[in-house]
């Protein structure tokens, strides 16, 4: 009896193409920025407050009810008070039912000292009463010597812009200041009065140098002044000289000298400028 044989076959399963899914990694979260509690750069301590006038009355009291001021945080005014047993010196704050026994605010001589342990009587004066900065003012010895050292350093710019300035626009600057009595003086007298002026007025004194029209108009005076050109009795027209001839008609409402120096920035008044300027020279 034959044997029979067994024949063992493979069966291969069918392929599966997998797809696999990676995902992103997920940003971090970006940290929130908490914000910062404001810093209360209010200092306890002693304060001292003046009447900005020049006059220092024996007593000066300014007032210390019926006042208001705008709280940008709330949109409204709020109306203040000085008492002598209130820890504020805003009414809505007061307690219900409280007594408010009103204070007077007196400056003695112009002064006004107010110690470390008056605070509601200080933040009154110092942040919200409506007269600050311009009846009266804090003393800040901090400040002042910031402004002086503003003025010193504009006064050194002035000298020095004094020191360096040609004779022409010397006397232009000073034919501002003091008018036609600039023709008289000799140049040791100008550079005197100018560095004076420098000293007295900087601000003023490097406006004007900065100013083309300040010496535009000065050419033009001394211009006039030496007959090259002349100015009509109504000073509503320049013209020549020596023939008459119309130069230009002074606007109407304008200085007949500063209408002069814009017209010789034009074109017309440029070719004139050169004219003159060779006549004087």
């Amino acid at each position: 009896m034959a044997k029979k044989q067994t024949k063992k076959v493979e069966v291969q399963e069918p392929y599966v193409e997998e797809t696999v899914v990676v995902e992103a990694p997920k940003p971090e979260p970006k940290p929130i920025a908490k914000e910062l509690p404001k810093k209360d750069t209010w200092e306890i301590k002693d304060r001292n407050y003046y009447l900005t006038s020049l006059a220092s009355p024996l007593s000066y009291s300014i007032r210390s009810s019926g006042i208001y001021w705008f709280d940008e945080g709330k949109g409204y005014e709020r109306e203040l008070k000085h008492t002598s047993n209130q820890r504020t010196c805003f009414v809505d704050e007061f307690p219900t039912g409280s007594p408010e026994r009103l204070e007077h605010i007196v400056f003695r001589g112009g002064q006004l000292h107010v110690p470390r342990n008056k605070q509601t009587l200080q933040k009154l004066l110092s942040l919200y009463h409506p007269h600050r900065n311009s009846l009266f003012k804090e003393h800040n010895p901090v400040q002042k010597a910031e402004n002086q050292i503003d003025w010193l350093e504009l006064e050194i710019d002035a000298l020095n812009a004094a020191q360096s300035l040609d004779i022409d626009m010397a006397e232009a600057v000073m034919r501002v200041e003091i008018g036609s009595r600039v023709s008289e003086m000799s140049s040791k007298e100008l550079k005197r009065d100018l560095l004076l002026y420098a000293k007295r007025n900087p601000g003023l004194f490097l406006e004007l140098v900065n100013d083309d029209n300040v010496a535009l108009r000065n050419f033009g005076i001394k211009a006039t002044e030496v007959g090259v050109i002349k100015l009509s009795p109504d000073q509503r027209t320049f013209s020549w000289g020596t023939n008459d001839r119309k130069l230009m008609t002074v606007p109407f409402d304008e200085h007949p000298y500063s209408a002069l120096a814009a017209w010789f920035k034009t074109d017309e008044g440029m070719e004139i400028y050169s004219n003159i300027e060779k006549r004087l020279n």
